[in-house]
Protein backbone atom coordinates (compact mmCIF):
# COMPACT_ATOMS: atom_id res chain seq x y z
CA UNK A 1 0.00 0.00 0.00
CA UNK A 2 1.30 3.42 -0.95
CA UNK A 3 2.34 5.77 1.85
CA UNK A 4 -0.41 8.33 2.42
CA UNK A 5 1.58 11.00 4.25
CA UNK A 6 4.95 12.39 3.32
CA UNK A 7 7.73 11.51 5.83
CA UNK A 8 8.10 15.17 6.63
CA UNK A 9 4.70 15.03 8.35
CA UNK A 10 6.38 13.30 11.30
CA UNK A 11 8.51 16.38 11.87
CA UNK A 12 5.59 18.74 11.26
CA UNK A 13 3.38 16.88 13.77
CA UNK A 14 6.10 16.97 16.45
CA UNK A 15 6.68 20.68 15.89
CA UNK A 16 2.92 21.34 15.92
CA UNK A 17 2.46 19.47 19.21
CA UNK A 18 5.42 21.32 20.68
CA UNK A 19 3.96 24.66 19.62
CA UNK A 20 0.56 23.80 21.08
CA UNK A 21 2.14 22.72 24.36
CA UNK A 22 4.28 25.87 24.39
CA UNK A 23 1.23 28.05 23.81
CA UNK A 24 -0.65 26.37 26.66
CA UNK A 25 2.27 26.66 29.09
CA UNK A 26 3.03 30.19 27.90
CA UNK A 27 -0.62 31.16 28.31
CA UNK A 28 -0.66 29.97 31.92
CA UNK A 29 2.62 31.79 32.57
CA UNK A 30 1.31 35.05 31.11
CA UNK A 31 -1.92 34.68 33.07
CA UNK A 32 0.11 34.23 36.26
CA UNK A 33 2.24 37.30 35.45
CA UNK A 34 -0.92 39.30 34.77
CA UNK A 35 -2.52 38.10 38.03
CA UNK A 36 0.54 39.27 40.00
CA UNK A 37 1.04 42.52 38.11
CA UNK A 38 0.40 45.92 39.74
CA UNK A 39 -2.42 46.37 37.21
CA UNK A 40 -4.37 43.67 39.06
CA UNK A 41 -2.96 43.80 42.61
CA UNK A 42 -2.59 47.61 42.70
CA UNK A 43 0.61 47.03 44.69
CA UNK A 44 2.90 50.09 44.68
CA UNK A 45 0.29 52.08 42.78
CA UNK A 46 -0.71 55.43 44.29
CA UNK A 47 -4.49 55.80 44.49
CA UNK A 48 -6.09 59.19 43.92
CA UNK A 49 -7.80 60.69 46.97
CA UNK A 50 -10.07 63.69 47.57
CA UNK A 51 -7.23 65.23 49.61
CA UNK A 52 -3.53 64.37 49.07
CA UNK A 53 -2.95 63.21 52.63
CA UNK A 54 0.72 62.52 53.38
CA UNK A 55 1.47 59.81 55.93
CA UNK A 56 5.15 60.71 55.63
CA UNK A 57 4.45 64.25 56.79
CA UNK A 58 2.02 63.35 59.57
CA UNK A 59 3.62 60.13 60.86
CA UNK A 60 7.33 60.64 60.37
CA UNK A 61 7.41 64.43 60.27
CA UNK A 62 4.97 65.23 63.06
CA UNK A 63 5.02 61.97 64.98
CA UNK A 64 1.25 61.35 64.82
CA UNK A 65 0.45 57.90 66.21
CA UNK A 66 -1.55 55.52 63.97
CA UNK A 67 -4.27 55.29 66.61
CA UNK A 68 -4.98 59.01 66.55
CA UNK A 69 -6.73 58.62 63.18
CA UNK A 70 -7.41 54.87 63.07
CA UNK A 71 -9.18 54.76 66.41
CA UNK A 72 -10.74 51.28 66.21
CA UNK A 73 -7.63 49.38 65.13
CA UNK A 74 -7.08 47.87 68.60
CA UNK A 75 -10.64 46.74 69.33
CA UNK A 76 -12.41 46.44 66.00
CA UNK A 77 -12.29 44.44 62.81
CA UNK A 78 -11.68 47.61 60.83
CA UNK A 79 -8.96 50.14 61.58
CA UNK A 80 -11.43 52.89 60.78
CA UNK A 81 -11.05 56.16 58.91
CA UNK A 82 -10.94 59.44 60.80
CA UNK A 83 -14.05 61.64 60.74
CA UNK A 84 -13.52 65.13 59.38
CA UNK A 85 -13.55 66.72 62.82
CA UNK A 86 -10.38 64.76 63.63
CA UNK A 87 -8.64 66.51 60.74
CA UNK A 88 -10.10 69.85 61.79
CA UNK A 89 -8.75 69.46 65.31
CA UNK A 90 -5.45 70.65 63.84
CA UNK A 91 -6.47 72.22 60.56
CA UNK A 92 -8.88 74.71 62.04
CA UNK A 93 -5.69 76.37 63.27
CA UNK A 94 -2.96 75.09 60.91
CA UNK A 95 -3.19 75.67 57.14
CA UNK A 96 -6.77 76.75 57.80
CA UNK A 97 -6.92 78.70 54.51
CA UNK A 98 -5.06 76.25 52.30
CA UNK A 99 -6.89 75.60 48.97
CA UNK A 100 -5.66 72.00 49.11
CA UNK A 101 -7.68 71.45 52.30
CA UNK A 102 -10.91 72.99 51.02
CA UNK A 103 -12.55 69.52 50.62
CA UNK A 104 -11.88 68.93 54.33
CA UNK A 105 -13.43 72.26 55.32
CA UNK A 106 -16.41 71.66 53.05
CA UNK A 107 -16.93 68.22 54.57
CA UNK A 108 -16.82 69.76 58.03
CA UNK A 109 -19.33 72.47 57.06
CA UNK A 110 -21.78 70.15 55.32
CA UNK A 111 -21.20 67.12 57.58
CA UNK A 112 -20.75 65.01 54.44
CA UNK A 113 -17.91 62.50 54.98
CA UNK A 114 -14.97 62.60 52.60
CA UNK A 115 -15.13 59.75 50.10
CA UNK A 116 -11.69 58.23 50.47
CA UNK A 117 -10.47 55.62 47.97
CA UNK A 118 -9.74 52.36 49.78
CA UNK A 119 -6.13 51.31 49.32
CA UNK A 120 -6.32 47.97 51.14
CA UNK A 121 -9.62 46.54 50.00
CA UNK A 122 -10.08 42.83 50.59
CA UNK A 123 -12.73 40.87 48.68
CA UNK A 124 -16.10 40.55 50.40
CA UNK A 125 -15.55 36.82 50.90
CA UNK A 126 -12.46 37.41 53.07
CA UNK A 127 -12.77 38.03 56.82
CA UNK A 128 -10.00 40.06 58.45
CA UNK A 129 -9.92 41.46 61.98
CA UNK A 130 -7.37 44.16 62.79
CA UNK A 131 -7.76 43.82 66.56
CA UNK A 132 -6.79 40.14 66.58
CA UNK A 133 -3.60 40.78 64.64
CA UNK A 134 -2.65 43.83 66.72
CA UNK A 135 -3.23 41.94 69.97
CA UNK A 136 -0.97 39.10 68.82
CA UNK A 137 1.90 41.42 67.89
CA UNK A 138 1.53 41.97 64.15
CA UNK A 139 2.92 45.44 63.43
CA UNK A 140 1.30 47.98 61.13
CA UNK A 141 4.31 48.02 58.83
CA UNK A 142 4.27 44.21 58.52
CA UNK A 143 1.20 44.45 56.29
CA UNK A 144 1.07 48.09 55.24
CA UNK A 145 4.78 48.60 54.62
CA UNK A 146 6.77 51.75 55.45
CA UNK A 147 3.72 54.00 55.73
CA UNK A 148 5.85 56.69 57.37
CA UNK A 149 7.78 56.99 54.09
CA UNK A 150 4.71 57.37 51.87
CA UNK A 151 3.94 60.94 50.79
CA UNK A 152 0.85 59.47 49.14
CA UNK A 153 -0.60 56.12 50.15
CA UNK A 154 -0.12 52.96 48.13
CA UNK A 155 -0.64 49.26 48.72
CA UNK A 156 2.60 47.69 49.88
CA UNK A 157 1.66 44.04 49.29
CA UNK A 158 -0.45 42.07 46.85
CA UNK A 159 -2.98 40.90 49.47
CA UNK A 160 -2.97 37.53 47.72
CA UNK A 161 -3.90 34.53 49.84
CA UNK A 162 -0.38 33.11 49.59
CA UNK A 163 0.92 36.34 51.13
CA UNK A 164 -1.38 35.93 54.14
CA UNK A 165 -0.44 32.25 54.46
CA UNK A 166 3.27 33.08 54.69
CA UNK A 167 2.58 34.64 58.08
CA UNK A 168 -0.08 32.17 59.17
CA UNK A 169 2.22 29.23 58.50
CA UNK A 170 5.18 30.75 60.34
CA UNK A 171 3.91 33.50 62.67
CA UNK A 172 7.16 33.52 64.67
CA UNK A 173 8.93 35.11 61.73
CA UNK A 174 6.67 38.17 61.85
CA UNK A 175 5.52 38.80 65.42
CA UNK A 176 6.95 41.60 67.52
CA UNK A 177 6.39 42.70 71.14
CA UNK A 178 2.96 44.26 71.58
CA UNK A 179 4.44 47.57 72.65
CA UNK A 180 6.21 47.80 69.27
CA UNK A 181 3.16 47.18 67.07
CA UNK A 182 2.75 50.87 66.20
CA UNK A 183 6.46 51.64 66.06
CA UNK A 184 7.25 52.30 62.41
CA UNK A 185 11.01 52.24 63.10
CA UNK A 186 11.01 48.75 64.63
CA UNK A 187 13.37 46.28 62.96
CA UNK A 188 13.35 42.48 63.47
CA UNK A 189 16.25 41.36 65.70
CA UNK A 190 18.84 38.90 64.46
CA UNK A 191 17.25 36.17 66.58
CA UNK A 192 13.72 36.97 65.36
CA UNK A 193 12.70 33.31 65.09
CA UNK A 194 13.72 32.55 68.68
CA UNK A 195 12.02 35.67 70.03
CA UNK A 196 9.03 35.06 67.82
CA UNK A 197 8.62 31.54 69.16
CA UNK A 198 8.59 32.94 72.70
CA UNK A 199 5.86 35.39 71.68
CA UNK A 200 3.87 32.61 70.02
CA UNK A 201 3.95 30.64 73.25
CA UNK A 202 3.30 33.63 75.50
CA UNK A 203 0.29 34.85 73.48
CA UNK A 204 -1.07 31.44 72.56
CA UNK A 205 -0.76 32.13 68.85
CA UNK A 206 -1.95 29.31 66.62
CA UNK A 207 -0.85 28.64 63.06
CA UNK A 208 -4.30 28.93 61.48
CA UNK A 209 -4.30 27.82 57.85
CA UNK A 210 -7.75 26.27 57.46
CA UNK A 211 -10.02 27.84 54.86
CA UNK A 212 -12.68 28.80 57.44
CA UNK A 213 -10.22 31.04 59.28
CA UNK A 214 -10.63 33.75 56.65
CA UNK A 215 -13.43 32.50 54.39
CA UNK A 216 -16.59 32.51 56.48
Amino acid sequence: MAQIFHPSMNTISRVSLGLILGLVVGGFYLLNVYHRSPYVTQANVVRSQPVPFSHKHHVKGLGVDCRYCHTSVEDGASAGLPPTHTCMTCHSQIWSKSPMLEPVRESFRTKEPLKWTRVHDLPDFVYFDHSIHVAQGVGCSTCHGPVDEMPLMWRHSTLHMEWCLECHRQPEAYLRPREEVFNMDWEPPKDQIQQGLRLVQAHGVESKTSCSTCHR
